[in-house]
C-alpha cells in the first residue's frame, strides 16, 4: 500500500530559514527605531522646555510681575516660577517635569552656539533663591512685567539659553534681548545650527 504524504505544514529547515530571514530583520530594524524614539523625546522635551518659555514670558505681562523659567540641571528638571512680591518668594506656577531617560541638559561636545544668539555656547545664567543668593547647577530665562529677558538685577539681557541633548542631536532654546524665542537643531557630534 502506497502511504500519502501531507503538505499540510513546513520542515524543520523551512522554519529555521524563515526565523533567520526574521532575526537578520529585527537587526536592522531595532537600531533605527531605538534612534528615532531618542529623536522624538529629545524634540518633545525641547518644544516642552520652549512653550515653558513663552509661558513665563505671557505670565510675567499678564500678573505684572517676574516670571522665569527654573531649570535644576542636577535634577535634570524644570519648572516656571512666578515672583510672589507680597510673600516676597519665587512661587511654583505648574507641577515640575523631569526630563526622560536619555535626554539631559547640555549642549555636550559642541563649541559654537547657535547663530546671532550668544557669543559662547553657556546655559542662560545661573537662578537665585529668594534671597538673591546664586544656586549652583541652575539655569533660569528670567522676565520683567514687560516679557523682556532681565538678568537677576532686573538689567535686559539677551544671550539666554537652555540646551537638551540625547547623545545624537542637541536641541536649543534661545531667548534675544528683543525677546524673540527661537528653537534650534545641530548633530552632537558637530555645530551645524537649525532653525526649527
Amino acid at each position: 500500500m502506497k502511504r500519502l504524504r501531507s503538505n499540510a505544514g513546513y520542515s524543520l529547515v523551512e522554519l529555521m530559514v524563515v526565523m533567520a530571514v526574521m532575526g537578520v530583520l529585527a537587526a536592522f530594524a531595532i537600531p533605527v527605531v531605538a534612534s528615532t524614539s531618542s529623536s522624538i523625546k529629545l524634540r518633545g522635551q525641547a518644544e516642552d522646555v520652549s512653550n515653558l518659555v513663552g509661558l513665563a514670558k505671557m505670565r510675567a505681562t499678564a500678573r505684572f510681575s517676574k516670571a522665569r523659567v527654573f531649570v535644576d540641571q542636577a535634577a535634570q528638571t524644570f519648572v516656571l516660577q512666578i515672583w510672589d512680591s507680597a510673600a516676597k518668594k519665587w512661587v511654583n506656577d505648574n507641577a515640575s517635569a523631569t526630563l526622560p531617560f536619555g535626554v539631559t541638559f547640555s549642549y555636550g561636545k559642541l563649541a559654537d552656539p547657535p547663530p546671532e544668539t550668544q557669543d559662547e555656547i553657556k546655559f542662560a545664567a545661573e537662578c537665585t533663591n529668594d534671597a538673591g543668593d546664586k544656586m549652583e547647577k541652575t539655569s533660569c530665562i528670567n522676565f520683567n512685567s514687560r516679557g523682556i529677558p532681565i538678568d537677576s538685577a532686573g538689567v535686559p539681557v539677551g544671550g539666554n539659553a537652555f540646551y537638551l541633548t540625547d547623545g545624537t542631536g542637541v536641541r536649543a532654546v534661545t531667548v534675544t534681548a528683543t525677546p524673540l524665542i527661537r528653537d534650534w537643531w545641530s548633530s552632537a557630534a558637530k555645530s551645524g545650527w537649525v532653525r526649527q
